[in-house]
């Protein structure tokens, strides 16, 4: 079972830092990999970075084709978009959940810009986070955080050269060389 997240519509120097947020919740709250439509160092080698000092196996791609990739993707697991305009996370996290018990891959679509309108036909599922306009960051969180009811949040990777343990009143990270 995989959890992937697929970027649309990344609009290189303005949407660096928004890209690099979406990749780093991605990582951070459960998903494997991060793929983009277009390639982008700076995002890329900041998420490298990450990995390699987090720890962690979290793999950043760029695909060609998005509409071939979710078709693909279609044959070995379900395909989520999430938007303002889908049905209530509230109603569907359950059945969307069911999908990891059953061993299959979940693809996670959020745009940037305008999505385009095939990607809800192209879907199995639309799911809004709120009917409120927000950022794909914070729907992207809610959901991965739903999907793995909290339990990605304090993670440990044995390869990871820093990690933070949590306390309440002071900073505690430990590094490795």
């Amino acid at each position: 079972m995989a959890v992937e997240v697929l970027r649309l519509g990344h609009r290189g120097e303005r949407d660096k830092r928004v890209s690099t947020h979406v990749a780093l919740t991605a990582r951070a709250l459960g998903a494997d990999k991060i793929l983009f439509t277009c390639e982008d160092e700076h995002v890329r080698e900041s998420i490298e970075k990450v990995v390699e000092n987090w720890g962690g196996d979290f793999k950043f791609e760029v695909v060609e084709s998005w509409k071939e990739y979710i078709r693909d993707f279609k044959k070995r697991g379900v395909v989520v978009h999430l938007t303002m305009y889908g049905e209530s996370i509230n109603e569907r996290i359950d059945t969307i959940r069911e999908f990891l018990r059953e061993d299959k891959d979940i693809l996670v679509v959020i745009g940037g810009e305008k999505v385009p309108k095939e990607v809800y036909h192209l879907a199995d599922y639309n799911i809004s986070i709120g009917n409120q306009p927000h950022s794909e960051v914070a729907a992207l969180a809610i959901f991965l955080d739903r999907l793995f009811e909290g339990k990605t949040l304090y993670r440990d990777y044995p390869d990871a050269k820093i990690k933070v343990i949590p306390s309440e009143r002071k900073k505690v990270v430990i590094r490795k060389p």
